[in-house]
């Protein structure tokens, strides 16, 4: 590794990494061989210079960004580099008049945004540790949040991404604006492959021009009464820019002066529009007699920002998350079957329109059997994202019960041939 090492790269070997950094490659990692090295390249061309290195020595390697989401996704076997795209961390271009930005794979969203927010824009993603998440770990986990609900998920904002191969080449795919579709396809296939096919180094996305006026409203009453509030929100013409509904558990944490099944709705446009709106909206709930709760300003901020800390980010050590789907018809139910089996200690979040969402959960492994079970019959799904090693030895975390599994693989084959990146991280331990 020494041969490695120059001005444009960082290597740090394990006994000297933090405490910090050590405790979150242990949880990701299916045996106690912990890697030798972590690296850090300062551009593209070290980048490339370190896949070529171990692909000629037969290392394994743990693509991260900041490492908020390492813990994520299958247990890695036998790693022995970390690479952290971290310090790879430049604005590339912002096309302003195009509403379209170019940035490195390590730069981090919430500095990205402050940066945006100076131009009247935004990038429309809402991910799991909004302050270090990295641009690259959000493409690789397919981690987007609530605003998915209006805009999409991270591939229908992503117009072109750079990569590095197995064999340490640079590609492309996309561009760097909105109207090109060449290699769409390459760009949806990288985006939640969890670091398996390469190292993502650059992205281009598309932006939205930031909302004049935002204002919340939280709907709470009895099940059958806000599963019909949610249908009729979603056969509306209304537009909102996130729809989630929420475990009575749930609202009970975040301390709202209710202690029922929740649909949390925000708005985002004119102010004329978001009054108009929430008035509809309001009416709605009073036919059914739910309550109603509006936030607005610094305060519906800090509701936004407390829910994604609760749901999104394990209280502990011992929490398990998940990422679930079923379908949105059912979806009431699933959160009232989570308080039932936890005695509403259960967290859960499910969008309204397309029925993903989150659980945090103690740790119990029979709840989560119960619970996948239970989103298995309403063709859904249950897939363990940040748990203890032993959980994921004792539970698959994928859960995957499609028939692709030969096709993933083919593909695992064809782009990592000597599988390098992230064995045993994704479904089926590829």
């Amino acid at each position: 590794m020494e041969n490695l090492v120059d001005s444009n790269l960082d290597i740090i070997k394990w006994e000297n990494i933090s405490q910090n950094w050590q405790e979150k490659i242990e949880r990701s990692i299916s045996s106690e061989n912990f890697p030798d090295y972590i690296v850090y390249p300062h551009d593209s061309e070290n980048l490339s210079k370190i896949i070529k290195y171990a692909r000629s020595h037969q290392l394994s390697i743990m693509p991260c960004g900041s490492g908020s989401k390492i813990t994520w996704g299958g247990l890695k076997k036998e790693i022995r580099l970390v690479v952290s795209t971290q310090k790879l961390d430049r604005i590339i271009e912002h096309a302003v008049d195009d509403l379209t930005v170019t940035v490195e794979a390590g730069v981090k969203l919430a500095d990205l945004q402050n940066i945006l927010k100076d131009k009247g824009q935004f990038l429309a993603l809402d991910p799991a540790y909004p302050e270090t998440a990295t641009i690259g770990g959000i493409i690789a986990t397919a981690d987007s949040g609530s605003w998915r609900s209006r805009y999409g998920g991270v591939r229908d904002m992503l117009l072109g991404i750079s990569f590095v191969r197995a064999d340490g080449a640079i590609a492309k795919a996309g561009g760097r604006v909105v109207k090109n579709v060449a290699g769409y396809d390459l760009m949806k296939l990288f985006t939640g492959s969890y670091g398996t096919l390469g190292i993502i180094q650059e992205a281009t996305f598309r932006l939205y021009p930031l909302p004049e006026d935002s204002r919340t409203i939280l709907l709470s009453g009895e099940n059958e009464a806000i599963a019909t509030a949610t249908q009729t929100l979603l056969n509306s013409t209304l537009t909102p820019t996130a729809a989630d509904l929420l475990s009575s558990g749930l609202v009970k944490t975040l301390e709202i002066d209710t202690d029922m099944t929740s649909l949390m709705v925000r708005f985002q446009s004119i102010a004329e529009s978001c009054t108009q709106q929430t008035k509809i909206l309001e009416s709605i709930a009073k036919n059914l007699n739910l309550k109603t709760s509006l936030y607005q300003d610094k305060e519906e901020e800090k509701l936004w920002q407390r829910l994604q800390k609760i749901i999104r980010i394990p209280a502990s050590t011992s929490s398990i998350t998940c990422k679930i789907g079923v379908l949105p018809t059912a979806a009431v139910e699933t959160l009232n079957k989570l308080t039932q089996l936890t005695n509403n200690s259960g967290l859960g979040l499910i969008r309204a329109n397309s029925g993903l969402g989150y659980l945090n959960l103690d740790e119990n492994i029979d709840t989560i059997k119960k619970m996948r079970s239970h989103l298995e019959k309403n063709r859904g799904f249950l897939t363990i994202l940040a748990a203890q090693n032993q959980i994921k030895q004792e539970i698959e975390p994928w859960g995957y019960t499609g028939n692709s599994l030969e096709i993933m693989a083919k593909i695992k084959q064809q782009f990592d041939p000597e599988n390098i990146f992230n064995p045993g991280c994704f479904i089926g331990k590829i």
